[in-house]
């Protein structure tokens, strides 16, 4: 599916493109974790700002999981 990086999303899309709760996303977005528009009540999310968003999470997660198996090599812990 082709969509424009000017989309704007509903929280349960966002939230779905993310791998998250709506819930969780909402408290993303109101953390200033996240930029979000208001439509009306509505929350809404430019994809382009979803996309960096999950593009900088997921480096930071396998940051985290380099660092972790590296000290666990270093304390020789793990499969030998």
């Amino acid at each position: 599916k082709v969509v424009s990086v000017n989309a704007e999303l509903t929280t349960q899309e966002a939230a779905n493109l993310l791998n998250v709760s709506r819930p969780h996303l909402v408290k993303l977005l109101e953390d200033g974790e996240l930029p979000f528009l208001r439509t009306g009540k509505h929350r809404r999310v430019r994809l382009a700002d979803l996309l960096q968003f999950k593009d900088t999470r997921e480096q930071a997660s396998a940051q985290a999981m380099g660092n972790l198996s590296r000290q666990a090599q270093e304390l020789g812990v793990g499969y030998e």
